[in-house]
């Protein structure tokens, strides 16, 4: 099969125990999808993504959310330069207070994944920074 054939539809069948699929089609129908098709296609995307993060092998997008004490001496300037160093795959930030002391930012990036990798391991490096997560997509 293929791969360069995006817009072409393939049928298949896939056998699975009636218990997932009943556990599948509860949230299913929760999501509100257009039909099982969309949610599997919806499972496969993220699951080629997720893949693209590992492998290094491709341009993902990816939302990278922070969480951090903005009162640590020296972790203002330090995420800072660590944005500005990465500049490329920055596309923007949204900064959000969540009390007196703690703040969350939401950094959208695009770019191959190793470089996202890469910045995400500096901010996980970065004193007071209480948790990265990163939210990978792709384009398929």
């Amino acid at each position: 099969m293929s791969c360069d054939e995006r817009d072409k539809l393939i049928r298949f069948s896939i056998t699975v125990p009636e218990k997932l699929l009943c556990e599948f089609e509860k949230y299913y129908y929760t999501e509100e999808r257009d039909n099982r098709s969309e949610a599997v296609r919806s499972l496969m995307r993220s699951y080629v993504a997720g893949e693209r993060w590992k492998c290094s092998d491709g341009e993902i997008f990816a939302t990278v959310t922070i969480v951090y004490d903005h009162h640590l001496p020296e972790l203002t300037r330090k995420l800072t330069l660590a944005q500005h160093d990465n500049g490329d795959v920055i596309i923007c930030s949204t900064h959000v207070h969540i009390n007196h002391e703690t703040c969350l930012e939401c950094i959208i990036t695009k770019g191959l994944s190793n470089q996202i990798q890469r910045f995400t391991e500096t901010l996980k490096n970065i004193r007071g920074i209480k948790s990265v997560n990163v939210n990978v997509t792709s384009e398929i």
